[in-house]
């Protein structure tokens, strides 16, 4: 497992130091996978083995590793490893990237895993190099062009994040990181597909998934 850091230029981060303290106090995380990270490795019919992640597998896809952005101690990045892809996870907080490090030992995953330190608008992968690009808790609207570049011919785009309409119930919510009307897939470069897009918890979040042209 590789760690690539920035902690000079994160230091005094707010993200940085806001999630550093919620993942050092919580309780151990449980590494669940995200519903749509599952969906998407569906799609491409890369999940391990058995009956606990029921759905359509076997689809044609590229080969190529997953990125999993801002990724918290995520069981989306385990559950890729563990489909024998390599996982690029990115985190503003190294507590929850330490927190990952540990489970991805413990389940001799650590070799598929890059943890990558960084805050995400600085962030800028090669484009299209990655199979699947996966983003479940997270929204900048400056930093979705960069996700989507990075996405492979033929590969898929997942993303979650909250609407304008969750402000009505959560008055402190930035605007900045709330999903307009018709995004994220408005966003998409043309050569994408989008296969849903859909509203959740009372039009709170939104959830897509899109697939690029080979």
């Amino acid at each position: 497992m590789v760690m690539s850091a920035c902690e000079a230029r994160l230091a005094g981060h707010p993200d940085r130091l806001r999630w550093n303290d919620r993942y050092a106090a919580g309780a151990a995380p449980a590494f669940v996978p995200h519903p749509l990270a599952v969906r998407a490795l569906a799609e491409v019919g890369n999940l391990p083995a058995g009956d606990q992640y029921p759905g359509p597998r076997g689809l044609a896809s590229p080969d190529g590793p997953v990125a999993d952005l801002a990724c918290g101690p995520s069981g989306t990045a385990l559950l890729a490893a563990a489909s024998g892809r390599h996982v690029t996870a990115v985190d503003v907080s190294e507590v929850a990237l330490d927190l990952l490090a540990a489970e991805a030992r413990r389940r001799g995953l650590a070799h598929l895993i890059t943890l990558v330190h960084t805050d995400l608008s600085g962030w800028r992968p090669r484009p299209r190099s990655f199979a699947v690009v996966l983003c479940t808790g997270f929204w900048e609207a400056a930093v979705f062009p960069a996700a989507a570049a990075a996405v492979a011919p033929g590969g898929l785009l997942g993303w979650e994040a909250f609407t304008e309409q969750a402000r009505r119930v959560r008055p402190g919510l930035d605007h900045r990181w709330c999903l307009a009307d018709g995004e994220p897939a408005s966003l998409l470069p043309p050569d994408f597909t989008v296969l849903d897009q859909s509203d959740l918890r009372g039009g709170q979040r939104r959830q897509m998934l899109a697939r690029r042209a080979r």
